[in-house]
Protein backbone atom coordinates (compact mmCIF):
# COMPACT_ATOMS: atom_id res chain seq x y z
CA UNK A 1 0.00 0.00 0.00
CA UNK A 2 1.06 3.68 -0.38
CA UNK A 3 3.50 5.27 2.02
CA UNK A 4 1.00 8.20 2.47
CA UNK A 5 -0.68 6.74 5.26
CA UNK A 6 2.51 5.82 6.77
CA UNK A 7 2.56 7.84 9.82
CA UNK A 8 -1.08 7.15 10.96
CA UNK A 9 -0.66 3.35 10.69
CA UNK A 10 2.79 4.36 12.79
CA UNK A 11 0.81 5.89 15.61
CA UNK A 12 -1.85 2.98 15.33
CA UNK A 13 1.28 0.52 15.89
CA UNK A 14 2.48 2.19 18.64
CA UNK A 15 -1.48 2.03 20.07
CA UNK A 16 -0.96 -1.77 19.41
CA UNK A 17 1.77 -2.38 21.14
CA UNK A 18 1.07 -0.09 24.32
CA UNK A 19 -2.36 -2.78 24.12
CA UNK A 20 -0.56 -5.39 24.37
CA UNK A 21 2.02 -4.24 27.20
CA UNK A 22 -1.28 -3.49 29.11
CA UNK A 23 -2.43 -7.28 29.09
CA UNK A 24 0.27 -8.88 30.84
CA UNK A 25 2.46 -7.36 33.77
CA UNK A 26 5.51 -7.50 32.16
CA UNK A 27 8.53 -4.99 32.48
CA UNK A 28 7.08 -1.77 30.98
CA UNK A 29 3.47 -2.46 33.02
CA UNK A 30 5.36 -2.85 36.55
CA UNK A 31 7.82 0.30 36.01
CA UNK A 32 4.46 2.08 35.65
CA UNK A 33 3.27 0.59 38.76
CA UNK A 34 4.39 3.24 41.36
CA UNK A 35 3.13 5.79 38.56
CA UNK A 36 -0.42 3.67 38.84
CA UNK A 37 -0.67 3.93 42.34
CA UNK A 38 -0.86 7.58 42.55
CA UNK A 39 -3.41 7.78 39.37
CA UNK A 40 -5.22 5.16 41.90
CA UNK A 41 -4.96 7.19 45.10
CA UNK A 42 -5.72 10.65 43.53
CA UNK A 43 -9.05 8.66 41.73
CA UNK A 44 -10.59 7.73 44.76
CA UNK A 45 -10.08 11.01 46.11
CA UNK A 46 -11.33 12.72 43.73
CA UNK A 47 -14.90 10.48 43.92
CA UNK A 48 -14.74 11.15 48.03
CA UNK A 49 -15.05 14.38 47.28
CA UNK A 50 -18.47 13.83 46.05
CA UNK A 51 -19.42 10.84 48.02
CA UNK A 52 -18.86 13.02 51.29
CA UNK A 53 -20.67 15.96 49.39
CA UNK A 54 -17.32 17.96 49.55
CA UNK A 55 -18.46 18.56 45.86
CA UNK A 56 -22.10 19.30 45.04
CA UNK A 57 -23.45 16.88 42.22
CA UNK A 58 -26.38 17.35 40.12
CA UNK A 59 -29.73 15.29 40.28
CA UNK A 60 -32.04 15.96 37.28
CA UNK A 61 -35.68 16.04 36.89
CA UNK A 62 -35.71 12.99 34.82
CA UNK A 63 -34.06 9.47 35.03
CA UNK A 64 -29.92 9.15 34.04
CA UNK A 65 -28.59 6.21 32.48
CA UNK A 66 -24.86 6.52 32.29
CA UNK A 67 -22.90 4.21 29.50
CA UNK A 68 -19.51 3.56 30.00
CA UNK A 69 -15.99 1.58 30.19
CA UNK A 70 -13.30 1.99 32.32
CA UNK A 71 -10.80 0.14 30.04
CA UNK A 72 -9.35 2.68 27.75
CA UNK A 73 -10.20 2.87 24.11
CA UNK A 74 -13.62 1.30 21.91
CA UNK A 75 -15.70 -1.29 23.89
CA UNK A 76 -19.04 -0.65 21.48
CA UNK A 77 -20.30 2.14 23.13
CA UNK A 78 -22.24 3.98 20.74
CA UNK A 79 -23.56 0.92 19.06
CA UNK A 80 -24.98 0.03 22.62
CA UNK A 81 -26.20 3.15 23.18
CA UNK A 82 -28.25 3.77 19.79
CA UNK A 83 -29.41 -0.02 21.12
CA UNK A 84 -30.52 1.75 24.33
CA UNK A 85 -32.27 4.30 22.98
CA UNK A 86 -34.25 2.31 20.73
CA UNK A 87 -35.22 -0.17 23.62
CA UNK A 88 -36.62 2.92 25.81
CA UNK A 89 -38.20 4.06 23.26
CA UNK A 90 -40.34 1.15 22.65
CA UNK A 91 -40.55 0.99 26.16
CA UNK A 92 -42.65 4.67 26.49
CA UNK A 93 -39.75 6.64 27.40
CA UNK A 94 -38.72 9.72 24.97
CA UNK A 95 -34.63 9.85 25.71
CA UNK A 96 -31.90 11.88 24.97
CA UNK A 97 -28.43 11.43 25.08
CA UNK A 98 -25.64 13.93 25.62
CA UNK A 99 -22.00 13.18 25.51
CA UNK A 100 -18.52 14.73 25.92
CA UNK A 101 -18.14 14.50 21.98
CA UNK A 102 -14.53 13.50 21.14
CA UNK A 103 -12.45 16.34 19.22
CA UNK A 104 -15.77 18.24 19.65
CA UNK A 105 -15.15 21.93 19.39
CA UNK A 106 -16.41 24.04 21.52
CA UNK A 107 -17.14 23.98 25.65
CA UNK A 108 -19.97 24.85 25.37
CA UNK A 109 -23.01 22.35 25.04
CA UNK A 110 -23.66 21.96 21.27
CA UNK A 111 -26.73 20.48 19.86
CA UNK A 112 -26.39 17.95 16.96
CA UNK A 113 -28.21 16.60 14.43
CA UNK A 114 -27.75 14.56 11.06
CA UNK A 115 -25.91 18.10 9.21
CA UNK A 116 -23.19 18.58 12.05
CA UNK A 117 -19.95 18.60 11.06
CA UNK A 118 -17.79 16.23 13.27
CA UNK A 119 -15.04 18.20 13.82
CA UNK A 120 -17.25 20.60 15.39
CA UNK A 121 -19.48 18.18 17.59
CA UNK A 122 -17.37 14.25 17.30
CA UNK A 123 -18.33 11.77 15.44
CA UNK A 124 -19.83 8.94 17.60
CA UNK A 125 -22.63 11.52 18.83
CA UNK A 126 -23.24 12.60 14.73
CA UNK A 127 -23.33 8.75 14.33
CA UNK A 128 -26.04 8.62 17.56
CA UNK A 129 -27.76 11.15 16.35
CA UNK A 130 -28.28 9.94 12.63
CA UNK A 131 -28.74 5.87 13.80
CA UNK A 132 -31.10 6.47 16.93
CA UNK A 133 -32.94 10.01 15.54
CA UNK A 134 -33.03 11.70 19.25
CA UNK A 135 -32.33 14.18 20.73
CA UNK A 136 -28.19 14.68 21.48
CA UNK A 137 -26.36 17.52 23.06
CA UNK A 138 -22.82 17.56 23.69
CA UNK A 139 -20.59 19.06 26.07
CA UNK A 140 -17.54 19.03 28.36
CA UNK A 141 -20.00 19.74 31.05
CA UNK A 142 -22.25 17.04 31.39
CA UNK A 143 -24.93 18.66 33.43
CA UNK A 144 -24.43 21.70 31.23
CA UNK A 145 -25.61 19.75 28.75
CA UNK A 146 -28.02 17.48 29.93
CA UNK A 147 -29.92 20.64 30.92
CA UNK A 148 -29.64 22.35 27.67
CA UNK A 149 -31.06 19.24 26.37
CA UNK A 150 -34.25 19.45 28.32
CA UNK A 151 -34.90 23.15 27.79
CA UNK A 152 -34.33 22.44 24.11
CA UNK A 153 -36.86 19.34 24.14
CA UNK A 154 -38.96 19.37 26.98
CA UNK A 155 -40.98 16.25 26.27
CA UNK A 156 -37.79 14.57 26.97
CA UNK A 157 -38.29 12.25 29.99
CA UNK A 158 -34.68 10.40 30.30
CA UNK A 159 -31.30 11.10 29.36
CA UNK A 160 -28.82 8.53 28.61
CA UNK A 161 -25.08 9.97 28.72
CA UNK A 162 -22.68 8.65 26.60
CA UNK A 163 -19.48 7.90 28.57
CA UNK A 164 -19.17 9.96 31.38
CA UNK A 165 -19.02 7.06 34.03
CA UNK A 166 -16.13 9.85 35.79
CA UNK A 167 -18.74 12.64 35.95
CA UNK A 168 -19.20 12.67 39.21
CA UNK A 169 -21.23 15.90 39.26
CA UNK A 170 -23.90 14.40 37.05
CA UNK A 171 -26.05 11.99 39.46
CA UNK A 172 -27.45 8.50 37.90
CA UNK A 173 -29.60 6.16 38.38
CA UNK A 174 -28.39 3.09 36.19
CA UNK A 175 -24.84 2.69 35.16
CA UNK A 176 -23.40 0.36 32.65
CA UNK A 177 -20.20 -0.64 31.98
CA UNK A 178 -19.04 -1.71 28.55
CA UNK A 179 -16.02 -4.44 27.52
CA UNK A 180 -15.14 -6.61 25.34
CA UNK A 181 -12.91 -9.88 25.39
CA UNK A 182 -9.62 -8.16 26.53
CA UNK A 183 -11.69 -7.96 29.88
CA UNK A 184 -9.81 -5.57 32.27
CA UNK A 185 -6.62 -6.14 30.79
CA UNK A 186 -3.98 -6.90 33.44
CA UNK A 187 -6.26 -5.36 35.98
CA UNK A 188 -3.97 -2.28 36.89
CA UNK A 189 -4.75 0.95 36.17
CA UNK A 190 -3.46 4.07 34.08
CA UNK A 191 -0.14 4.03 33.33
CA UNK A 192 0.72 0.66 34.22
CA UNK A 193 -2.44 -0.91 32.92
CA UNK A 194 -5.58 -0.30 30.41
CA UNK A 195 -8.03 0.98 33.40
CA UNK A 196 -9.40 4.56 34.55
CA UNK A 197 -10.88 2.97 37.90
CA UNK A 198 -10.81 -0.27 39.46
CA UNK A 199 -11.86 -3.40 38.03
CA UNK A 200 -14.18 -3.59 41.57
CA UNK A 201 -15.79 -0.63 40.23
CA UNK A 202 -19.57 -0.65 41.25
CA UNK A 203 -21.61 -0.35 38.39
CA UNK A 204 -25.83 -1.88 37.50
CA UNK A 205 -24.70 -3.84 34.63
CA UNK A 206 -21.85 -5.27 32.55
CA UNK A 207 -21.95 -5.45 29.12
CA UNK A 208 -19.41 -7.68 27.10
CA UNK A 209 -18.86 -7.23 23.23
CA UNK A 210 -17.87 -10.79 22.10
CA UNK A 211 -18.12 -14.31 21.83
CA UNK A 212 -15.55 -15.11 25.34
CA UNK A 213 -16.93 -13.78 28.42
CA UNK A 214 -13.69 -12.80 30.17
CA UNK A 215 -12.97 -13.60 34.04
CA UNK A 216 -13.47 -11.59 36.62
CA UNK A 217 -16.02 -9.55 35.62
CA UNK A 218 -18.86 -8.12 38.00
CA UNK A 219 -22.75 -9.68 37.60
CA UNK A 220 -24.78 -9.62 36.16
CA UNK A 221 -23.05 -10.07 32.59
CA UNK A 222 -25.16 -9.36 29.44
CA UNK A 223 -23.23 -10.35 26.29
CA UNK A 224 -23.50 -7.86 22.85
CA UNK A 225 -23.21 -9.39 19.84
CA UNK A 226 -22.05 -6.40 16.73
CA UNK A 227 -23.59 -7.83 13.61
CA UNK A 228 -22.84 -6.15 10.32
CA UNK A 229 -24.30 -7.63 7.51
CA UNK A 230 -24.01 -5.42 4.58
CA UNK A 231 -22.19 -2.64 2.83
CA UNK A 232 -23.69 1.00 1.27
CA UNK A 233 -21.45 2.65 -1.49
CA UNK A 234 -20.44 5.54 -0.24
CA UNK A 235 -21.53 7.91 -2.94
CA UNK A 236 -24.52 6.12 -3.17
CA UNK A 237 -26.32 4.59 0.38
CA UNK A 238 -29.50 3.03 -1.97
CA UNK A 239 -26.53 0.65 -2.94
CA UNK A 240 -26.16 -2.13 -0.49
CA UNK A 241 -24.84 -5.27 -0.70
CA UNK A 242 -25.02 -8.46 1.75
CA UNK A 243 -21.10 -8.88 2.48
CA UNK A 244 -21.25 -12.60 2.02
CA UNK A 245 -22.33 -11.56 -1.82
CA UNK A 246 -19.67 -8.57 -2.33
CA UNK A 247 -17.55 -9.81 -5.03
CA UNK A 248 -20.53 -11.51 -6.85
CA UNK A 249 -22.81 -8.70 -7.02
CA UNK A 250 -20.34 -5.94 -7.86
CA UNK A 251 -18.80 -8.86 -10.78
CA UNK A 252 -15.59 -9.11 -9.65
CA UNK A 253 -13.45 -12.61 -9.33
CA UNK A 254 -10.83 -11.79 -6.86
CA UNK A 255 -11.24 -7.98 -6.17
CA UNK A 256 -8.60 -6.39 -3.40
CA UNK A 257 -10.27 -5.31 -0.68
CA UNK A 258 -8.80 -3.42 1.64
CA UNK A 259 -10.34 -2.94 5.28
CA UNK A 260 -9.56 0.79 6.91
CA UNK A 261 -11.00 0.92 10.59
CA UNK A 262 -10.19 4.45 12.78
CA UNK A 263 -11.89 2.43 15.96
CA UNK A 264 -10.74 1.55 19.58
CA UNK A 265 -10.72 -1.72 18.45
CA UNK A 266 -10.08 -2.36 14.71
CA UNK A 267 -9.29 -5.97 15.11
CA UNK A 268 -12.67 -6.41 15.76
CA UNK A 269 -14.10 -4.75 12.97
CA UNK A 270 -11.46 -6.93 10.58
CA UNK A 271 -12.54 -10.29 12.33
CA UNK A 272 -16.22 -9.20 11.68
CA UNK A 273 -15.37 -8.87 7.95
CA UNK A 274 -13.59 -12.05 8.09
CA UNK A 275 -15.93 -13.56 9.54
CA UNK A 276 -18.74 -12.99 6.82
CA UNK A 277 -16.34 -14.75 4.04
CA UNK A 278 -14.43 -11.76 2.96
CA UNK A 279 -10.39 -11.73 2.10
CA UNK A 280 -9.19 -7.92 2.91
CA UNK A 281 -6.27 -6.08 3.61
CA UNK A 282 -6.19 -4.19 6.45
CA UNK A 283 -5.89 -0.86 7.43
CA UNK A 284 -5.87 0.17 11.35
CA UNK A 285 -5.85 3.31 11.83
CA UNK A 286 -5.72 5.79 14.90
CA UNK A 287 -8.92 5.76 16.93
CA UNK A 288 -10.96 8.94 16.33
CA UNK A 289 -8.70 9.39 12.93
CA UNK A 290 -9.52 13.02 11.99
CA UNK A 291 -9.41 12.20 7.59
CA UNK A 292 -8.92 15.79 7.11
CA UNK A 293 -6.72 14.55 3.90
CA UNK A 294 -7.42 11.64 2.11
CA UNK A 295 -5.45 8.18 3.54
CA UNK A 296 -6.67 5.96 0.12
CA UNK A 297 -5.09 8.51 -2.46
CA UNK A 298 -2.46 6.09 -3.43
CA UNK A 299 -4.11 2.54 -2.24
CA UNK A 300 -4.21 0.34 -5.02
CA UNK A 301 -7.63 -1.35 -3.93
CA UNK A 302 -11.01 -2.25 -5.82
CA UNK A 303 -13.18 -1.86 -2.82
CA UNK A 304 -12.51 0.02 0.49
CA UNK A 305 -14.75 -0.61 3.14
CA UNK A 306 -15.03 1.96 6.43
CA UNK A 307 -16.69 1.98 9.85
CA UNK A 308 -19.64 3.82 10.39
CA UNK A 309 -17.96 6.49 12.80
CA UNK A 310 -15.13 6.74 9.78
CA UNK A 311 -17.34 7.57 7.28
CA UNK A 312 -19.11 10.43 8.90
CA UNK A 313 -15.78 12.16 8.71
CA UNK A 314 -14.87 10.62 5.06
CA UNK A 315 -18.00 12.90 3.92
CA UNK A 316 -16.48 15.98 5.09
CA UNK A 317 -13.91 15.75 2.27
CA UNK A 318 -14.66 15.70 -1.54
CA UNK A 319 -12.09 13.22 -2.83
CA UNK A 320 -13.30 10.59 0.06
CA UNK A 321 -17.07 11.50 -0.60
CA UNK A 322 -16.60 11.01 -3.87
CA UNK A 323 -14.46 8.06 -4.30
CA UNK A 324 -16.41 5.19 -5.69
CA UNK A 325 -14.67 2.18 -3.99
CA UNK A 326 -15.68 3.23 -0.35
CA UNK A 327 -18.28 1.18 1.21
CA UNK A 328 -19.58 1.68 4.66
CA UNK A 329 -20.24 -1.39 7.07
CA UNK A 330 -23.15 -0.41 9.21
CA UNK A 331 -22.89 -2.71 12.69
CA UNK A 332 -26.16 -2.91 14.64
CA UNK A 333 -25.88 -4.33 18.29
CA UNK A 334 -27.62 -7.44 19.44
CA UNK A 335 -28.43 -8.09 23.17
CA UNK A 336 -30.76 -10.15 25.24
CA UNK A 337 -34.36 -8.26 25.50
CA UNK A 338 -33.70 -8.81 29.39
CA UNK A 339 -31.78 -6.23 29.68
CA UNK A 340 -33.72 -3.74 28.50
CA UNK A 341 -36.44 -4.18 30.52
CA UNK A 342 -34.12 -4.05 34.02
CA UNK A 343 -33.07 -1.03 32.98
CA UNK A 344 -36.54 0.54 32.29
CA UNK A 345 -37.56 -1.09 35.94
CA UNK A 346 -34.65 0.51 37.82
CA UNK A 347 -35.70 3.97 35.85
CA UNK A 348 -38.88 3.65 37.16
CA UNK A 349 -37.98 2.74 40.87
CA UNK A 350 -35.85 6.10 40.61
CA UNK A 351 -36.50 8.46 43.65
CA UNK A 352 -37.96 11.58 43.18
CA UNK A 353 -35.84 14.78 42.36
Amino acid sequence: MGGNFRLPQQRSTLESALMRAWMQRGVLSCMLLPLSLVFRTLSAMRRATYTLGRSSSTRLPVPVIVVGNIFVGGTGKTPFTIWLVQQLRRAGYVPGVISRGYGASHGIPQTVDAQSSPATVGDEPLLIARRAACPVVVGRNRVAAAQALLAQHPDVNLIVSDDGLQHYALKRDVEIVLCDERGNGNGWMLPAGPLREPASRRRDFTVVNGEILPAGLPQPIFRMQLAGDFAQRLTDPSQAVALQDFPAMLGMKRPRIVAAAGIGNPARFFAMLRNAGLVIDEMPLPDHYAFADDPFAKIQADIILVTEKDAVKCMQLDTLRNDPRLWVVPVTARLDDALAERIVEKCRGRPTA
